[in-house]
């Protein structure tokens, strides 16, 4: 029974890694459609950046609605109307001939969509693992990488191939072959027994009010807005700012893909040292690395010092996306998991967009990139000295829990 039981709580993981990669993937290769799709329609990258912060914007105002649906009725429906929803966006942006179609369709549906997943997933995914649950919530986040590891290149290649609107309409259809059938199979899985180590322990179990209310709650998410601020910029207009360095295409598109695998190095390693080091201390490190790589984009101009950036970047950026999601795991407890989390990430989500936009927004001010990244490290560095205010989980709320094993 026990073997069983722990076979469909990685299975259970294996099913939403995938559904992750696919819809953060799908969000996040945008940057590559940027360039044809200004090309195609005249439209300005401040334009297509201002469709990037909808999305992210919607995005986040899905993952706390979602979220919390997926305490009350479970993962399934959420995974379901999600996948439907995230398809049909993408195959209307694909037909859209005006910009305020394309923001309707790609800003407004493909970011509620893809809402439904990572934060419900990673409420469901908390709750099924204990001994291992930095590692699961790791290996949960690389599932982004992953995707956008497949989809970067898979997307240059469409639109070389086909154009950037056959290619939309294919991931459209993909979104459709994939995930809804997928959502049939996900559900929450059993929860893993505690540890004997911890028999006894108090595990936090705060309603969603009562989180609101805790100054660790809003801290957390202060620290993953401003991070995400930092970063965004650099994630969504890395391969225009390659290319416009004179980096071939689909040069700049691997240089994406190796920010991406980077990024899932990353990920499955903060989880591994937050289960032994602490969460708290494992994001302060990476943090930290992270405000420096976004600077060092200020000066990078060939090839290979792209790759070698991208890294760099990609394992701090990658690298912090799971301890927000511990550390709301941990000092709150299950019960609220996902509208809390799904809270935490909406402003997340928002930073992300405000990240890309102002990217897009400074480019066609100044005529580069170099302003905003530098202002993005600011922020970045910012985000090192709210982390450094975060209490560890077990101190959170005043009183002793004990932090899972």
């Amino acid at each position: 029974m026990t073997d069983a039981r722990t076979a469909n709580r990685w299975g259970q993981l294996a099913a939403a890694v995938f559904v992750v990669g696919l819809s953060l993937g799908t969000i996040l290769s945008l940057g590559v459609f940027l360039a044809p799709i200004q090309g195609a329609t005249g439209w300005s990258r401040t334009d297509i950046s201002a469709v990037a912060l909808l999305s992210w914007v919607t995005l986040g105002i899905g993952s706390f609605l979602w979220g919390v649906l997926s305490d009350r009725s479970g993962p399934r429906v959420v995974v379901g109307a999600g996948g439907l929803l995230l398809g049909l966006g993408l195959v209307l942006a694909s037909q859209a001939t005006a910009l305020w179609q394309f923001m309707l369709a790609y800003g407004g549906l493909v970011g509620l969509a893809v809402g439904a997943f990572y934060a419900p997933l990673t409420s469901t995914v908390s709750k099924a693992f204990r001994a291992n649950r930095g590692l699961a919530l790791g290996l949960l986040s690389a599932g982004g990488g992953l995707g956008t590891v497949a989809l970067a290149p898979l997307g240059r290649w469409l639109i070389t191939e086909y154009g950037w609107r056959t290619a939309m309409l294919l991931l459209g259809d993909l979104a459709w072959l994939t995930m809804v059938p997928l959502a049939l199979v996900i559900r929450d899985a059993p929860a893993e027994p505690a540890a004997p180590a911890s028999a006894g322990a108090r595990e936090p179990d705060l309603g969603l009010l009562q989180i609101g209310r805790t100054p660790q709650f809003w801290l957390i998410a202060l620290t993953h807005f401003t991070c995400c601020v930092a970063h965004s910029g650099p994630i969504f207009h890395m391969v225009a700012n390659a290319t416009d360095h004179g980096v071939a295409q689909m040069a700049a598109a691997t240089v994406f893909g190796v920010s991406s695998l980077a990024s899932i190095g990353g990920r499955i390693a903060s989880g591994l040292l937050a289960d032994r080091l602490g969460s708290k201390p494992t994001l302060v490190a990476l943090l930290s690395l992270q405000a420096p790589a976004i600077l060092l984009y200020v000066v990078a101009r060939e090839t290979a010092s792209f790759y070698a950036l991208a890294l760099v970047f990609g394992i701090a950026y990658g690298g912090v996306m799971p301890l927000y999601a511990l550390l709301t795991r941990e000092s709150f407890g299950a019960r609220a998991m996902g509208g809390a989390y799904g809270a935490i990430y909406m402003l997340q989500a928002i930073g992300m967009g405000l990240g890309a936009f102002a990217g897009g927004w400074l480019y066609d001010r100044l005529g580069g990139y170099g302003w905003s990244f530098a202002t993005a490290a600011a922020i970045g560095a910012s985000a090192v000295l709210v982390a450094l205010m975060l209490r560890a989980p077990r101190l959170a709320l005043g009183r002793t829990v004990q932090a899972p094993a």
